[in-house]
């Protein structure tokens, strides 16, 4: 396995590895999404995610359940090739792919004391957020996001 496969884990891994950080009295943050074409937006996200605790599970949406929110042209990136660039983060200290419309039985595994979600959620209800602690909504970067770079793309095609 390569370095950043190291990081990439099962729901059985992650749920026992989250057991082991809890009686460490480590503080877990989960967070999730398709992360289809990584930019300075999610960057900065994850950096945000990660500040709030001391380890960071990044929740990922299959190929097949980025198809059911986005539509049958994404994602651009396999679950395999998004999860490999996600796990190489430093910030990022394990990505494990759920195949489910929404990740509540992910973060129901892992018990995480945080949720965080993007500020879009602001005023909606958050998948989990009955299921920890705290939820953060962290403000995105203004006009980065993976369908802007896939419309600039074909714009300049």
């Amino acid at each position: 396995k390569s370095s950043s496969e190291v990081h990439i884990k099962s729901i059985t891994e992650i749920t026992s590895l989250c057991k082991e950080f809890r009686s460490k009295d480590k503080k877990i943050v989960f967070t999730n999404g398709c992360f289809d074409i990584l930019h300075a937006g999610h960057v900065k996200y994850l950096e945000a995610a990660k500040s709030y605790g001391d380890i960071l599970i990044l929740g990922l949406n299959s190929d097949r359940s980025v198809s059911a929110l986005k539509g049958k042209n994404r994602p651009i990136n396999s679950q395999i090739d998004r999860a490999c660039i996600l796990a190489a983060l430093e910030v990022v200290d394990y990505v494990v792919i759920f195949d489910e419309e929404d990740p509540y039985n992910l973060i129901k595994a892992t018990k995480p004391d945080i949720l965080v979600k993007g500020s879009d959620y602001k005023d909606k209800t958050v998948i989990g957020e009955d299921l920890v602690e705290e939820l953060i909504l962290v403000d995105f970067i203004e006009g980065q996001s993976s369908t802007n770079t896939i419309e600039k793309i074909r714009k300049n095609n």
